[in-house]
């Protein structure tokens, strides 16, 4: 039981040995040279122009979070797509519960307003 997994956790142990040394190493051979205008926050070339510290709107995070949901079902639908014949009836009628949810949530948001950008 142990030899199946033998693989996966020596691949761990690689990446976990790789990036020590990495992160070692730029932090002891890395160049220590700061000075005010590169502890200035860089954003695009620009100075930061406004105030600083605005609450961002909630639609921005709404916006955001609806398009992590509504884009992780491609996810999903793709490797069943792609498994489809060897699926049966069965994984039809598992994607069709999925997606009827997905159009759910979608009509229910639509209902809500939460796809109108108005301030």
């Amino acid at each position: 039981m142990v030899d199946s997994y033998l693989p996966m956790f020596l691949t761990f142990a690689i990446s976990l040995i790789a990036c020590t040394v990495m992160f070692t190493f730029g932090h002891f051979l890395g160049p220590k040279n700061p000075s005010p205008a590169k502890n200035m926050p860089f954003e695009c070339g620009n100075d930061t122009e406004g105030a600083k510290f605005t609450r961002m709107n909630v639609k921005f995070y709404l916006t955001a979070i609806l398009f992590v949901v509504f884009d992780i079902e491609v996810v999903f639908i793709y490797p069943w797509a792609v498994l489809f014949k060897g699926l049966g009836w069965v994984g039809f009628a598992t994607m069709l519960m999925f997606i009827v949810s997905l159009l759910v949530a979608l009509v229910y948001t639509w209902k809500k307003g939460g796809l109108e950008w108005e301030s």
